[in-house]
């Protein structure tokens, strides 16, 4: 990988890793229904201009509505349900918990392709799922143990919150799956335009019966618009922009960098605390991701048998 595609490698992961800084802030005031739909809606708007200006939209717009079901199945499974999943978690968890449940994604995308799509799974990736999952565990046991105040949440809120976190990843992965299955052949840029209108078709609604009866402070507008437009429509952009040039198992290790950035972000721009027990479970959810996705292709003794 050239120099230039490592530091916009970096670009995007802080990009995405400061996603879950902005849901933190913006979250408290919007609500989880209308943030997100702020969000897909303003980061629709970002990609259509960008599918505009490439060249051929007459064609976009056509498999834009050739293909509107799928699109729109892709855009709850990979927009408007997990974004709400997680802006839901960050009601109680901290951004860069949050981050590392986020980057289980490859895991649950193996096993979904495994179950649903009859993709062979060798003993190493089998291993890294395991290692994976049981390193969510321990970050989530790490946050129910850890001292609680006065106003701290209750385990069982801590708990569900996780939940919640892991679902959106789960979804994720189901997401990758079935746009493997229904929407091959269509370009990247084409789906991240038409999930993300869809994502928004679905998501207004809700957002006007649940909009704040409050006014909304300037603080949690510029987070939202950060969201839609830098996290959304721009790290779109540049992820489309490596896989066209790296390749896309070049890109997707992003996965591994965000938890970084979004346990940095949480700590220097929102005083979150972080302790062994979170550096532990990051540790083991990157290694057995790594494991599960082929980055670690090989232990020497483990035979690599497949499922």
């Amino acid at each position: 990988m050239k120099p230039s595609h490592v530091v916009q490698l970096l670009v995007l992961a802080a990009l995405w890793g400061a996603s879950f800084l902005f849901i933190r802030v913006g979250v408290a005031e919007f609500g989880v229904a209308p943030l997100m739909a702020l969000r897909v809606t303003i980061g629709a708007a970002v990609l259509v201009i960008m599918l505009a200006v490439r060249g051929t939209p007459r064609a976009s717009l056509a498999t834009l509505r050739a293909r509107a079901w799928p699109l729109l199945v892709v855009g709850v499974l990979n927009s408007a349900a997990p974004f709400c999943l997680f802006a839901f978690a960050e009601l109680t968890l901290s951004a860069g918990t949050t981050s590392v449940i986020n980057a289980t994604t490859p895991l649950w995308g193996a096993l979904v392709a495994f179950v649903w799509l009859k993709d062979r799974l060798t003993a190493l990736r089998t291993l890294g799922m395991l290692v994976g999952f049981g390193g969510v565990v321990s970050l989530v046991w790490g946050q129910i143990a850890a001292p609680h105040g006065a106003l701290a949440p209750s385990a069982a809120a801590t708990a569900l919150a996780a939940l919640a976190a892991t679902g959106a990843a789960l979804l994720y992965g189901v997401a990758a799956n079935y746009t493997k299955r229904t929407l091959t052949g269509v370009d990247s840029l084409t789906i991240a335009t038409g999930s993300m209108i869809g994502g928004s078709i679905v998501l207004i609604p809700f957002a006007i019966a649940t909009w704040p009866a409050g006014p909304v402070s300037l603080h949690a507008w510029e987070a939202v618009l950060s969201l839609g437009v830098a996290c959304t429509g721009l790290a779109y952009l540049i992820f489309f922009h490596l896989i066209n040039v790296a390749g896309p198992a070049r890109a997707i290790t992003v996965t591994f960098i965000i938890p970084v950035f979004g346990i940095l972000w949480g700590a220097l721009f929102l005083d979150e605390r972080v302790n062994a027990s979170m550096i532990e479970g990051c540790a083991i959810v990157l290694v057995g991701t790594a494991l599960a996705t082929g980055v670690i292709k090989r232990i020497p003794g483990l035979r690599q048998r497949h499922a």
